[in-house]
Parts: structure tokens; C-alpha cells; sequence
């Protein structure tokens, strides 16, 4: 059903003084701002105890309303998490299954449905789904690097048209939303996404937080050596490892100045968008780092633990600007009076491992990627500093957003509003789902991850790994939450097997993924960076 779009509410209500005028105005209809970031996670969220980095603003938004402690990816790679959350449909259904394919953006996404209803709506920053944005007033998303964007001198295809920004990258999305908002927000509510690159690989920090972190040891995870013994081929035969894939020049930024201008790197081409006053400080903050690698007393273990400082230095630092740009965005919804009218929502496009297993990156349905962050602020609602343990998912996100503004949510999305949850202070609705489901396409191509898929319940995990192989995994989640013990094997848990098998078959049935094994069709037919392809695939 359709609702009112927007309007001041009369404040000359009997009962009220006269002094009406300092009341901030009121809406009918919330906005909503839907940060998101790529490749953040819980583990450096000082809100969900992280220990890595302090995240005030974030942390802010927790404090002033809720934090979910079971937020689940259904399939850890940004584009797919993206169509995922536009859709409410998972992979198999929206058919953007993995980073290769193209989205059809001519699906029922929840920015059409809200606009229909009367919302100014904006997508600035990452969109990472290769085709047009539709459904928007207003877009303006990234190109270069395959749709990731670039930190420095970002180029933006805005409205249809290419455009060269100067800057650091999260301060221009930064800049530009807050222009979205400026622009329509005296005419009617508005539902922002607001999607920043940081804090993507190659974590490159601001200039004003180059080497922050330099002087800092950041406490090793406990599985940082992990052997993965009693676990599958499929951890084994990753190439996502601090050890081994951590590139010298890319990731971890080992060459000079006159190397890197030399030319024939990879850091060239980002290196050469700096100001020449930033190129130097670069140079400086990283001259120690090159020294001490290139001194030959980096060795085995103590190598590893010396990449693994570099890689939390580099994207803990590059984590800051994100958190401060929240902080400005909240800033200026308070000085236009409509910070209590809006619902704002942090969360990443999925997880990231930051050492955990020994590795970076996502992909596998273990919780350090698995899990999202999601904090979500809406005083008229929410109450401040609640936190919940209901379990949902990424493909709720739009039917959420859509119930909080008063819209019908179309039967064709398979997530579910959680607008409950949040009106129950956090307590689990009756009726609500037992399970987390996840389906991961994207092998063989970049990091080796096997193709699985699976659920994930409060307290036990089950996945299993296919096309080519065929093997289960089953952790529990209370007695071993770094899942380090595959139990699917162990005699004690035969019952609790044949119960997550029987949820695992209902679940799949409900999400109609009925061929999860890819037996009748493939869906994922290659890595789109081995494809020849230009930068005009972005403006399809």
C-alpha cells in the first residue's frame, strides 16, 4: 500500500505550548541513510569489542540504538551481497551469482519500490554491479579497478555522465551525500545509499592517516597459524594466506619511489593520482617498512607476523575515514534538524578475515566473513543501546527499509522485514528463523575458494563444499567458535547432523534453490578479470 510521502506535522495541537517553532520538525515517513562499506568487519568495530581500533562514530550509532550480533552475508562477495540487498533475493534468484556477471537491473529492487512511494532516492559511491543503477533521482558510483574505484582522484559516472573528482575517495562520497541530502531534503523523505571503497584491498589511508599506525603491534588472532588440520581440501587449498598471497608491491607496498615510477607495477597507476605533496609523505611513511623487509632478517614465522602488522596497519588506517565520515554525515543531519527523523544504518557488504585461519579476504561461510556488521539508529523506535541475537540476513535489508517506511513489501522478495525485532528492543519474534543460508559460486577464479553452500542456526554450522569435491563441515558454534573442529564425522553429533541436514533441506525449499550443486545448470562461468573487457562495460 501506498503512504503519504512527506509533511510537517502541525505542532498546533491542543495541549502544546506556543513556543512550537523550536520543535523540530517532524515526518511522516522517515529517511533512511544506508551506509555501507566494503570489506569491514566486526573484528575492528570497537562496538562489537573489537580490540584492533576505536570506531567512535560507528560505535555511536550502536550506543543510540541496535546492534546485531547475527547479521549473515548469503554470499560473501560484494557484488552478489549487493544485488542480494537491492533484490531481497538471494543469488540463485537475482542472477548475480558472482563478480563475473552483470546485473539486470530491469528486477524489483527496493530503491524502485520506495521512490514509487514518494522517496527522493541516491546511490553514491561503490556499485560494483557493472550496469546502470536504476530506480534513483540520483546516482553517482565508481569507475576504474573493475568498478572498485580508486582512492585517490576517484572518477565517477554520475548520472550518465563520467566525472573526475580530486581528493581522497571516502571524503568525496562524503561530500557528494551529503549534497544528496542537502538537495532533497526539504521536498520529501529521502532513502540514501551511501557506499563507500574503503576499506578495500589495497588499503590506502587517507593522507591525514598515513602511518598512524606505525608504531603500533596490533594483537595477533589465535588462529593466525592455523594447519587446518581434521578440516577439508577446501581450507587447504585457498590462496587467500598472509603467508603466500599478500603481494610485495600491491598489498603491502614495497618498493621506492623510483621503483614505483619506473613503471611496469601495479602501484604505479594509483601511486601517480597522489598530489606530489602526499606521493612524499607516502615515501617517508613507508621508507622503514621497505628497510626492514629488504634488511634479509625477516624470516618464517616472524615473516608472517611482520606482514600480518603491515596488512592491520595499512587497513585499519584506511578503516578511519569511514568512521569519521559517518560522523559527518550525523553532524550535518543534526544542524538541518533531521538526525531524529532519519534511520541510519552501518554494515559492510559482507566480512573480511584479518589473520584469522591465517588468512585476508572473504568468501568461505566462516563467521569472520560470514557475519555483517549491522548497527541501526532510530530513536523514534529504537531503543538506545539495545543489541539483539536474531538471526538475519542481508536479503532483509530491503524489506526492513520498506516496512519502516510504511510501503507493502513485494511478495517476490524472499528476505523478511525485521522491523519487529527492532520494536521488541532487540527480542527474537515468534515464529522467527532458525537459520542463516549462504551459497557461494565464485570458483575456480581469484583466491581458490571452493564453491559451497549452507546454514548457519545460533549454534551450529553445517557447509558443504562441492563441484569439485564433495565434503561436509559441521562446527559447533557455542563449543568451538573459531571453528577449528569439524565434528561432522564425530559419532557424539550424529543427532545434531541429521537436525541440520533436516533444516538445511526445508531452508532450501523455502529459498527454491533446488538444484544447490549445480548439477542441471551452471552458474558461475568464469573470472570476469580474465575476460577482455573495457571500462564501457560499467555504462551498460
Amino acid at each position: 500500500m501506498k503512504h503519504i510521502s512527506t509533511c510537517a506535522i502541525p505542532l498546533a495541537i491542543a495541549g502544546l505550548s506556543a513556543c512550537s517553532e523550536s520543535v523540530e520538525k517532524e515526518h511522516v515517513q522517515p529517511n533512511i541513510i544506508f551506509i555501507m562499506t566494503d570489506d569491514h568487519t566486526t573484528q575492528a568495530m570497537s562496538c562489537y569489542g573489537g580490540n584492533l581500533i576505536e570506531t567512535p562514530n560507528m560505535d555511536r550509532i550502536a550506543d543510540e540504538g541496535m546492534r546485531f550480533d547475527n547479521c549473515y552475508a548469503t554470499n560473501a562477495l560484494s557484488g552478489p551481497s549487493r544485488a542480494c540487498i537491492l533484490t531481497g533475493k538471494f543469488s540463485h534468484k537475482n542472477g548475480f551469482t558472482d563478480n563475473a556477471s552483470t546485473f539486470d537491473g530491469s528486477q524489483l529492487t527496493f530503491p524502485k519500490v520506495m521512490r514509487e512511494n514518494g522517496y527522493a532516492t541516491g546511490v553514491v559511491g561503490k556499485w560494483h554491479l557493472i550496469s546502470k543503477p536504476q530506480g534513483f533521482d540520483h546516482w553517482s558510483i565508481l569507475l576504474g579497478q573493475n568498478e572498485q574505484g580508486n582512492y585517490f582522484k576517484p572518477v565517477f559516472y554520475e548520472n550518465g555522465t563520467v566525472v573526475n573528482e580530486d581528493g581522497y575517495v571516502t571524503d568525496v562520497i562524503t561530500d557528494k551525500a551529503i549534497e544528496f541530502i542537502d538537495e532533497v531534503h526539504d521536498e520529501k523523505p529521502f532513502m540514501l545509499m551511501l557506499h563507500h571503497k574503503a576499506p578495500h584491498r589495497n588499503w590506502m589511508p587517507a593522507p591525514r592517516h598515513l602511518g598512524i599506525f606505525n608504531d603500533t603491534v596490533f594483537p595477533e588472532p589465535e588462529t593466525l597459524f592455523d594447519d587446518y588440520e581434521g578440516r577439508g581440501e577446501a581450507a587447504r587449498s585457498q590462496d587467500m594466506n598472509i603467508e603466500n598471497t599478500l603481494d610485495d608491491e600491491w598489498d603491502l607496498k614495497l618498493l621506492t619511489r623510483e621503483e614505483i615510477l619506473a613503471g611496469n607495477n601495479r602501484l604505479h597507476d594509483v601511486y601517480i593520482r597522489m598530489p606530489e605533496e602526499v606521493q612524499h609523505k607516502w615515501d617517508s611513511v613507508y621508507a622503514p617498512r621497505i628497510a626492514e623487509y629488504r634488511s634479509g632478517k625477516l624470516q618464517g614465522d616472524e615473516l608472517v607476523r611482520w606482514k600480518y602488522q603491515q596488512y592491520m596497519r595499512d587497513y585499519l588506517a584506511t578503516a578511519k575515514s569511514v568512521d569519521e565520515s559517518i560522523g559527518r554525515v550525523m553532524e550535518y543531519l543534526e544542524e538541518i534538524g533531521e538526525l531524529d527523523n532519519t534511520v541510519i544504518v552501518y554494515t559492510s557488504d559482507q566480512g573480511f578475515f584479518l589473520g584469522e585461519h591465517g588468512w585476508f579476504d572473504k568468501r568461505f561461510m566462516y563467521d569472520e566473513c560470514l557475519r555483517m556488521p549491522f548497527v541501526i539508529r532510530y530513536p523514534k523506535m529504537i531503543k538506545a543501546g539495545s543489541t539483539s541475537k536474531a538471526i538475519c540476513m542481508n536479503v532483509d535489508f530491503g524489506p526492513t527499509f520498506l516496512d519502516l517506511a510504511g510501503i507493502e513489501v513485494p511478495s517476490e522478495m524472499q528476505g523478511r522485514s525485521f522491523r519487529k525485532v527492532l520494536e521488541k528492543k532487540g527480542r527474537i519474534p515468534a515464529g522467527w528463523r532458525e537459520a542463516a543460508y549462504y551459497h557461494y559460486y565464485e570458483y575456480p577464479a581469484e583466491h581458490s575458494v571452493k564453491r559451497h553452500y549452507g546454514i548457519r542456526t545460533s549454534d551450529c554450522k553445517l557447509i558443504h563444499f562441492y563441484n569439485d569435491i564433495d565434503q561436509w563441515e559441521m562446527y559447533d558454534m557455542k563449543a568451538d567458535p573459531q571453528e577449528m573442529r569439524n565434528v561432522y564425522d564425530d559419532p557424539a553429533y550424529a543427532d545434531k547432523r541429521a537436525q541440520m541436514h533436516r533444516i538445511l533441506e526445508q531452508v532450501q525449499q523455502e529459498y527454491e534453490d533446488t538444484d544447490p550443486c549445480e548439477k542441471e545448470l551452471i552458474l558461475f562461468k568464469g573470472d570476469r578479470r580474465l575476460f577482455d573487457r573495457g571500462e564501457s562495460s560499467t555504462t551498460k
